[in-house]
């Protein structure tokens, strides 16, 4: 699961499920890399965003919303984008080269956004922001905290990201193990019941 919100936000329901399970064995790894769910030996990941093609079967566990955001010191200096095209000439801080999605109405904008600064954590991208290196999608739950402080600004609101997700994901097979199933439903209740946790209640 995610290194930038699995232990704070995950963690509780793997430890609720070893309590409730006690013969039931329960190995977790955080990582925001991609991980080969069947050459690494893994039952199950739990993955947060847009989901690609793949011929994995996935679970939605609930929504995960963001926002373009970027620091007061880099908007003073560089503006701030209007629309998505304007993104081109802005630096993007991402974890690798990913498309960034936004609304315009009923129809979805796909933008490339290029940059100089990467990493692949979430939180260390949020860092980034505030430090006036660039613009970033990010999650609710990530920079609720700076946004409150005033330390990152919420920008081209005008053009929200689609909400995202996030899914617990498995190997292809007709019937997921019980173990699966019942992490699943416990992530689902778990999302559903704390949503000012998610960002989901603000």
């Amino acid at each position: 699961m995610p290194l930038s919100f699995g232990p704070t936000h995950f963690a509780p329901v793997l430890a609720e499920m070893a309590h409730r399970h006690p013969r039931l064995h329960i190995h977790s790894a955080y990582s925001d890399r991609f991980v080969d769910l069947i050459a690494e030996g893994f039952d199950c990941a739990i993955r947060v965003g847009y989901l690609q093609d793949s011929n994995l079967i996935a679970k939605r566990i609930g929504p995960i919303h963001g926002k373009l955001v970027a620091s007061p010191d880099y908007i003073e200096k560089n503006g701030a984008p209007q629309t998505p095209d304007e993104l081109a000439s802005h630096q993007a801080l991402m974890q690798g080269t990913e498309s960034w999605q936004f609304q315009d109405g009923n129809r979805i904008v796909t933008v490339q956004p290029q940059g100089r600064f990467k990493a692949d954590n979430a939180t260390a991208l949020a860092g980034a922001a505030a430090a006036g290196l660039g613009i970033a999608w990010l999650p609710d739950c990530i920079i609720h905290d700076y946004v409150s402080a005033g330390a990152l600004v919420p920008i081209m609101t005008r053009y929200p990201p689609p909400p995202a997700g996030a899914y617990v994901v498995r190997p292809p097979g007709q019937h997921p193990a019980r173990k699966i199933r019942v992490l699943t439903e416990m992530l689902i209740k778990h999302m559903a019941g704390n949503p000012e946790i998610w960002g989901l209640d603000r």
